[in-house]
């Protein structure tokens, strides 16, 4: 039996991209695998593959180049000389909290003596910057807000905020309105004439920007020494903001993602340090892997629970005991959530059985709890193919949900739902990204929804299924050596627009097999022509293979 699937429909990248590449002298200190990773990823030239193993955080982009930059930056100076209220508002995904406790920590690093921190509830309030907290943050005499990762789209709130006196500078990353909010500064690296190219950040990275241009200006007026403030201590927040928001590896994420994996490894953060230790993570390097699959669930399991302790908490903690204890929490609200995520993924695949419709999937169920509907439509998703629509039901009448599109579809969720709000003016919001974004409806309007949603994917032409698996280059067990691993290791982090390497290995033998929790397996291989072996994993329900670097000599 052959590792390998049907080697028709699998190309490499490599074999597309080699003709009319770099000679072999360019790259002679690369082992010959990691030369065709590379010129298969499009790497063109030496100083260029030089600049990718060497990035330096003195080659990142100017802040200033972003639009209302500067005027964020004057009116927090302001802040800073007569010592106001400043409160730094964020959403409450990993990526607004891990903002938060990057822009709150430098602000007061900086020397602001009066910084509050404030978020919306994932269930109680929703997603949003809401005019209720506004108002109260108003009678706390706050005077200037500024958003992070949240507020491109809230209008209204931003409005009643001038209304109350105080100034809101909006930091986000999400695709604005027709209409921006009439804030004091909008600092949106995708709003309309904003030429920094940093559209690639996260909510958090552009706080990151923020803070380093407000550096600069409190260092110009004389107001700060400039050791003030090592803004690599807040590299570790913008390291697991960056790999959780599933923003693009490249250019300045991904200098700032390597630094700030270093950072993370080193955290004097209580409540970050306890929960890698309690993971088993501390004292090793941690790859973005580790960051995504392993450290960050934990912590988001807290804001889609809301049962006592919340993200934030883990972030700005400085007590060690505290802190341990409070990871006793995160694991036991974990533990809470992967049980409710497998039953409300049991009952979305039940219910595919007897789903009609062929082009996407919607489900709402009162055991669909609001806090994971997204990982349930990232289950079925992957499952199906199918853009997804999963809905949790309130006793108060509405269906809050969350929906998700397959990797590598080139089409928007939010085109789709705005499509279908036009025929049937069902949703009562929605928004987010492309590939995820939320909704929310009233119960009853569910077939109304369906039926406009249907009509939509329905009025388009067929999005032909992928019919190849693109590898980076063919290779040999002979090749898995430690010299190898090591130059793999270096050209990490791995994320979204820059992948995990694919290789690919022909005619492996497979000599034997043990089935794992979850449906995975793990399996001994051997090339029948080097003898050589080694351990691979197949991941359920995936029908590609991990091979492990573990080799040996038969």
């Amino acid at each position: 039996m052959s590792l390998s699937h049907q080697q028709s429909n699998w190309r490499s990248r490599y074999a597309m991209a080699v003709d009319g590449q770099l000679d072999d002298n360019e790259l002679k200190d690369y082992p010959v695998l990691i030369q065709k990773f590379l010129l298969g990823r499009g790497f063109k030239g030496p100083a260029e593959i030089q600049n990718f193993f060497q990035s330096k955080l003195s080659d990142l982009k100017e802040p200033l180049l972003m639009k209302d930059m500067d005027k964020a930056v004057s009116r927090l100076v302001q802040a800073f000389e007569k010592q106001e209220k400043v409160c730094v508002y964020a959403d409450f995904d990993l990526d607004g909290t891990s903002g938060l406790a990057l822009l709150t920590d430098g602000l007061r690093q900086l020397g602001f003596k009066n910084v509050f921190m404030a978020q919306p509830r994932r269930l109680s309030d929703g997603y949003g910057f809401h005019a209720h907290i506004v108002e109260e943050l108003a009678r706390q005499g706050v005077s200037c807000i500024v958003t992070v990762d949240v507020g491109i789209t809230a209008n209204q709130a931003v409005a009643t905020a001038g209304e109350l006196g105080i100034d809101v500078i909006v930091t986000d990353h999400h695709q604005p309105g027709e209409i921006l909010p009439p804030g004091f500064a909008v600092v949106n690296p995708n709003q309309a004439g904003d030429t920094s190219g940093l559209g690639y950040l996260c909510g958090a990275g552009v706080a990151f920007y923020l803070l380093r241009a407000l550096k600069r200006g409190l260092i110009n007026k004389n107001l700060i020494a400039e050791t003030t403030l090592d803004l690599r201590s807040v590299l570790d927040c913008f390291c697991i903001a960056t790999l959780t928001d599933m923003v693009p590896l490249i250019g300045d994420n991904r200098s700032l993602v390597k630094q700030g994996l270093q950072q993370l490894e080193k955290t004097k953060r209580p409540g970050l340090k306890s929960l890698l230790e309690a993971l088993g993570m501390s004292g090793r390097p941690l790859t973005s892997q580790d960051v995504a699959i392993r450290f960050a669930p934990k912590l988001n399991a807290l804001s889609r629970m809301e049962m006592g302790v919340m993200p934030i908490d883990l972030y700005v903690v400085d007590d060690e005991t505290l802190a341990a204890q409070m990871v006793k929490t995160v694991l036991k609200n974990n533990s809470t959530r992967v049980q409710l995520q497998g039953e409300g993924e049991g009952e979305a695949i039940e219910r595919l059985k007897t789903w009609p419709h062929t082009q996407f999937v919607f489900f709402a169920s009162r055991n669909f709890h609001r806090g994971i509907v997204g990982l349930i439509a990232t289950k079925v998703c992957q499952q199906t193919g199918l853009p997804t629509f999963i809905g949790s039901i309130s006793d108060e009448g509405t269906i809050t949900g969350s929906a998700r599109l397959p990797n590598g579809r080139a089409e928007s969720l939010l085109t789709a739902m705005q499509a279908s709000q036009t025929e049937s003016e069902t949703l009562l919001r929605f928004g987010g990204h492309d590939a995820a974004a939320g909704f929310e409806l009233e119960v009853g309007k569910e077939e109304a929804f369906v039926a406009a949603l249907a009509k939509y994917y329905e009025s388009r032409e067929s999005i032909p299924t992928k019919s190849e698996v693109l590898f980076d280059a063919p290779a040999e067990l002979s090749e898995m050596t430690d010299n190898f691993m090591r130059w793999l290791d270096s050209m990490g982090p791995f994320g979204a627009s820059f992948a995990i390497p694919t290789f690919c290995f022909q005619n492996l033998l497979i000599k034997d097999v043990i089935s794992l929790k979850g449906g995975h397996l793990k399996l001994s291989v051997m090339d029948p022509q080097s003898l050589k072996t080694a351990e691979a994993l197949s991941f359920s329900p995936s029908t590609d293979w991990a091979l492990v670097a573990k080799t040996q000599q038969h």
